[in-house]
């Protein structure tokens, strides 16, 4: 998750309805599928090392900007997304792997969660604090170009991820390829709260508080440059047509944490 404040959204809709570990990785064919490494090219460099520049704060910052909200988030995640034990999951630009960390309890030990990270930092703290969950599996990779086979999962989730896309209709359209029919697409993304007075309070409380966690100097500036990345994802309805357009159906929304977050589902369609 990366969290900073972002744009205006309106409207208040409902809910429609060290290395990566050695485990059940993807085999040789559904590499193919997706990037063998992450495309380097200037945009995805910069996310990169913006988060390897942030890793060791991480934790702590989301807590901070959250106002102590994001286990509730999480847990909301979670269950939009539908899964059950034995299911199989992905979460994208998982960071330090919190909510992989939640969607691996949901499927047990003979489910599978893949946690994907353009980091390498934010992959060798998440496989290091996940140890214990033999069903999570952590792993460097690109979130346009995901080396999975169509339909691999039940579920797909990102948090707080969208904005560091360099395109971000890209990133829903892979979200949506890697997921069965009938399964679901779960994107958590910041938007002001409403009414205006309110969220002009919550982001200015946030922007005083952030500083605490990114204390050096270097990393306050690379908490800047992320913050203006995640400036570029849209309101909700906007983010709703978006995923529409990707080609899931049912989409809808809701606002969490005061109004701070929009959580935004789609579903992949059958047939």
């Amino acid at each position: 998750m990366a969290f900073a404040p972002t744009t205006r959204t309106d409207g208040d809709a409902r809910l429609a309805d060290d290395e990566p570990r050695a485990g059940p990785g993807p085999d040789d064919n559904e590499r193919d599928q997706g990037a063998k490494a992450p495309g380097r090219d200037a945009a995805t460099a910069d996310v990169a090392a913006i988060f390897d520049e942030i890793a060791p704060v991480y934790d702590r910052l989301g807590s901070i900007l959250s106002l102590g909200l994001e286990r509730r988030w999480r847990s909301a995640v979670v269950e939009t997304a539908g899964i059950r034990p034995g299911d199989a999951a992905i979460d994208v630009a998982a960071g330090t792997g919190k909510l992989a960390a939640v969607l691996a309890d949901r499927v047990g030990p003979f489910g599978r969660v893949v946690a994907v990270d353009l980091s390498p930092q934010m992959v060798q703290r998440g496989t290091a604090n996940t140890r214990d969950l033999v069903q999570l599996e952590f792993m460097l990779g690109d979130a346009l170009a995901l080396p999975f086979e169509d339909a691999r999962f039940d579920a797909a989730t990102i948090a707080f991820g969208l904005g560091t896309l360099p395109d971000l209709a890209g990133g829903l359209r892979e979200l949506r390829r890697v997921v069965r029919p009938g399964g679901r697409v779960v994107c958590l993304e910041p938007t002001l709260p409403w009414p205006r007075w309110w969220g002009r309070i919550y982001h200015r409380t946030a922007r005083r508080l952030a500083p605490l966690a990114v204390s050096v100097a270097r990393r306050r500036e690379a908490y800047r440059r992320l913050a203006r990345l995640v400036q570029n994802v849209p309101d909700a309805e906007t983010l709703a047509e978006l995923m529409r357009a990707a080609g899931l159906v049912e989409v809808g929304h809701r606002r969490l944490g005061l109004g701070a977050v929009a959580l935004h589902v789609g579903t992949a369609p059958k047939g």
